[in-house]
């Protein structure tokens, strides 16, 4: 299964022509963990939190450099929502078909209504080494900030830029 899950992000990088290498690894469920690895020196590890605002009717991906603190009240006023609070293991199986640990903005994929809004901190825009798992935590992908846009505009998702 977890090999299924990968070839699916692999087969649509591959579909859409992006250049991109991968990394095996063991589960690896945080940062933190990123961090003992060594996986820094590789790119920028980046921080996807899965949030949807006081109605439930909007989803959020938000994605940020790996270290970067999230202000969730400078998120909300910028993107236009109400209160934002963290989504549950249950939503993001809902909207992205992924478990918590293995958020990815590669969970589009599998969000074929498009319900979930990506929400990016502008700072990655110019970044050209960005690792992402594959929806599953047992690998990483790394690919440039650009690459990454054509995965999301050609699933068709809402895009967001916000400065953190």
């Amino acid at each position: 299964m977890d090999r299924e899950i990968k070839q699916k992000v692999y087969d649509k990088l591959n579909k859409l022509n992006i250049n991109y290498r991968t990394e095996e690894h063991e589960a690896i469920f945080t940062i933190e963990e990123l961090d003992k690895k060594g996986m820094y020196n590789k790119g920028e590890i980046c921080k996807n939190l899965f949030l949807r605002d006081g109605s439930g009717k909007r989803h959020f991906l938000v994605v940020t450099p790996g270290h970067k603190e999230v202000d969730l009240k400078s998120v909300r006023e910028q993107i236009g929502s109400s209160r934002l609070s963290f989504g549950s293991s249950e939503r993001l199986m809902n909207c992205l078909g992924l478990t918590q640990g293995s958020v990815s903005p590669f969970g589009i994929l599998n969000d074929s209504d498009r319900k979930v809004e990506l929400v990016f901190d502008e700072e990655l825009k110019d970044m050209e080494e960005l690792g992402f798992h594959p929806n599953i935590n047992t690998a990483t992908v790394w690919l440039s900030f650009s690459d990454l846009m054509k995965v999301v505009k050609d699933n068709g998702n809402t895009i967001h830029f916000i400065k953190l």
